[in-house]
């Protein structure tokens, strides 16, 4: 195994190893600490701790289809995304950097919500609230954040590459 592939399989490690284990531990600590308590507000209600759990997946969506169909839709289908996320990482380690690492944050989000959907009966927990007034997001945990930073990423990659080349003046002509 060559250098490169191995630094950049080292990495897609780290990232899963850190995204994913950081994820279980504070939902641990939002489970144990935040469920016995009511909405918990931080400087001037800008942050807002709040135990929940998530039938749905982003904003809910899905969260009021019959059980046996969420579980398919967002355990089954999650399944099969991420590992054929995870298997285009290990074929596709020599891809450019920066879609790999938002790849790899997916995934890592991916996991983290899909160990919840597993051991939850389909249930994701949510604790983290961001806003100001009534612009607020919804409730999320730390595998919603890896997810939207590599997909915000990815979006960033994709439509940097696509910009138009800057027109460079031609010599003059000799004539």
């Amino acid at each position: 195994m060559n250098r490169h592939r191995l630094s950049r399989l080292g990495m897609l490690a780290a990232v899963l190893v850190s995204c994913i284990g950081c994820d279980r531990v504070t939902k641990s600590i939002a489970t144990r600490t935040l469920a016995p308590l009511p909405r918990q507000s931080f400087l001037g209600d800008t942050v807002r701790l709040e135990y929940a759990l998530n039938p749905g997946a982003f904003l809910g969506m899905g969260g009021r289809l019959d059980p046996g169909t969420r579980f398919w839709l967002l355990v089954g289908a999650n399944a099969v995304v991420m590992a054929i996320l995870g298997y285009v990482l290990l074929v596709k380690w020599n891809m450019a950097r920066l879609p790999y690492a938002a790849g790899a944050l997916i995934l890592a989000g991916g996991i983290g919500n899909l160990i919840d959907r597993v051991s939850q009966n389909g249930l994701v927990t949510d604790f983290l609230n961001v806003g100001i007034g009534p612009l607020r997001t919804g409730i999320f945990n730390v595998a919603d954040m890896a997810i939207t930073t590599g997909c915000v990423l990815f979006v960033w990659v994709s439509w940097r590459k696509e910009e138009p080349a800057k027109a460079t003046p031609s010599p003059p002509s000799a004539a």
